[in-house]
């Protein structure tokens, strides 16, 4: 695949496919950042859900290849830095 697939691929799935199914990311990464504070008793926001869903990708590229992995970072990329634009622009 080229970069280009993996940019489409990524687009398509966070904009519609995702999006249909959950909804607006920074929604549910709320969520998930709220459960995530609770707990581990530690400041989490939804950028810092995107990062580490990122990690856990990165993590399992470690038991070898599989494109859905890039895939997936690409899109959390994405989604964790329209989350923060969009924080750092209400401060």
């Amino acid at each position: 695949m080229t970069k280009e697939d993996f940019l489409n691929i990524a687009r398509d799935i966070i904009t519609t496919e995702r999006h249909n199914e959950y909804g607006e990311a920074e929604n549910t990464f709320s969520e998930i950042a709220d459960m995530w504070t609770a707990y581990l008793k530690t400041n989490i926001k939804p950028e810092d859900v995107a990062a580490m869903m990122v990690l856990m990708k990165v993590a399992r590229m470690t038991h070898g290849y599989k494109a859905d992995n890039w895939v997936d970072i690409i899109g959390y990329a994405a989604l964790g830095g329209e989350i923060a634009s969009k924080s750092h622009e209400r401060e």
